[in-house]
């Protein structure tokens, strides 16, 4: 053998060892039995085909991008809560199933967005107004991303989403548009039987014969006008220490309406609208008037859950909370009337809020009410709850909560 031949086998086992140390498998591939030419061909072969594949998807990317360029928008949505555990995604936790998992894969399915921004919701930059708690429906849920405007893109997200979760409405924005920091404030209704308001002492067995009298509605509704204003609801939520200005929230309205009648029995609807709300504080705030109207506590008690000490405050079931909508004032007074964006209000689709909500929304609190019986269920732990003590004194009461939480579960 010649020194040039030597050369070049030397030099195509040098290449052998290379592409055998990159594929990593020895097993199929063996210096002693592929020619070394051969090994040279299936090397140059798969680098064509990766570059034909990239070509081919780089230039799908690009002509979906030139007939469908991303633009901002604010989606309008609407859901019942049942069987989700919230509005928010949680990656890494699909046995947690949330609104926006669903919702994200239907984006995707639709040809809204890539199927890599499905894993990083930041690259499509979404934002949600609120994130609701398990259970916790929306009429006027507003979320803001970048989405590629397809044909129909409102009838084609809803052929991938349940019939419980639906987008009712689609606006453009401007590009710096965050529907949290944009929203000035959040309207939400509490519908709940009018029994929570009965006294203690009350026969929950007869809950569907009892009805609201004036007068206890009228108390009910000064109770909840105490709430408004600005007030430090460091008790009406978890892990807020007093001294933290985060939990300094204001309301601005707080109140309960007529009773109505529902499957033989009678509910009322609370409407509160804040700026914004701490996780569970509308929860907490309801029941700790309704521990108030029963007599379970006075109404001192209010005042005192504002002020530092710690309060052990109630927090009523999430079955009845509802987010009504979202508020854009600010926004639509700079960019409302500027010619190129529209209000963030939603009157043409109200027609269709409410569609939804006499179809999923109030049959699914109605009808989990009467047959669960969610509230009385809650109701009969109010007796657990000390609304007396304070900080020192509610750790020494901790051997009386428990007997108190045995005897509720046994």
């Amino acid at each position: 053998i010649g020194a040039v031949d030597c050369d070049v086998i030397m030099i195509r086992k040098r290449v052998l060892r290379f592409y055998i140390r990159v594929k990593g498998n020895h097993s199929h591939v063996c210096s002693c039995s592929v020619p070394s030419d051969k090994v040279l061909k299936r090397i140059s072969e798969d680098n064509e085909d990766t570059a034909v594949a990239k070509k081919l998807k780089t230039d799908d990317s690009i002509e979906d991008e030139k007939k469908y360029p991303k633009k901002k928008v604010v989606l309008l949505i609407a859901y019942s809560g049942k069987g989700y555990y919230g509005m928010q995604r949680n990656p890494g936790n699909s046995q947690f199933r949330t609104i926006e998992d669903d919702l994200v894969t239907a984006l995707v399915k639709s040809g809204c967005i890539p199927q890599e921004h499905c894993d990083d919701m930041k690259k499509m930059s979404f934002q949600r107004c609120a994130r609701t708690d398990k259970g916790v429906s929306a009429a006027g849920q507003v979320v803001s991303l970048k989405v590629r405007l397809v044909d129909d893109i409102i009838e084609k997200i809803n052929q991938h989403l349940p019939l419980q979760i639906r987008v009712l409405g689609l606006k453009r924005v401007t590009q710096g548009f965050n529907s949290k920091n944009n929203c000035d404030a959040r309207t939400y209704s509490y519908t709940l039987p009018t029994v929570a308001f009965a006294s203690k002492d009350y026969d929950t067995e007869k809950a569907a014969a009892f009805r609201l009298s004036p007068e206890t509605l009228e108390n009910v509704n000064r109770l909840f006008a105490l709430y408004k204003g600005t007030h430090n609801f460091h008790n009406f939520t978890s892990q807020k220490a007093s001294c933290d200005p985060s939990a300094r929230r204001y309301i601005t309205q707080m109140s309960c309406g007529k009773p109505f009648i529902c499957s033989d029995n009678e509910f009322v609807e609370i409407t509160v609208r804040g700026q914004s709300f701490m996780m569970h504080q509308i929860r907490k705030m309801i029941g700790l008037v309704i521990a108030v109207v029963k007599g379970y506590a006075t109404d001192n008690v209010m005042e005192r859950s504002w002020g530092k000490e710690k309060v052990d405050v109630p927090k009523a079931p999430g079955l009845g909370l509802v987010l009504e909508r979202v508020h854009f004032d600010r926004y639509n007074k700079r960019f409302g009337g500027d010619g190129l964006h529209e209000q963030l209000e939603w009157d043409k689709e109200e027609a269709a809020i409410q569609a939804f909500k006499e179809a999923h929304i109030y049959p699914t609190i109605v009808e989990t009410e009467c047959q669960e019986g969610s509230m009385i269920s809650w109701m009969a732990t109010l007796p657990i709850h000390d609304f007396k003590a304070t900080a020192t004194g509610s750790q020494g009461n901790e051997d009386q909560k428990l007997v108190y939480q045995i005897e509720y579960l046994f």
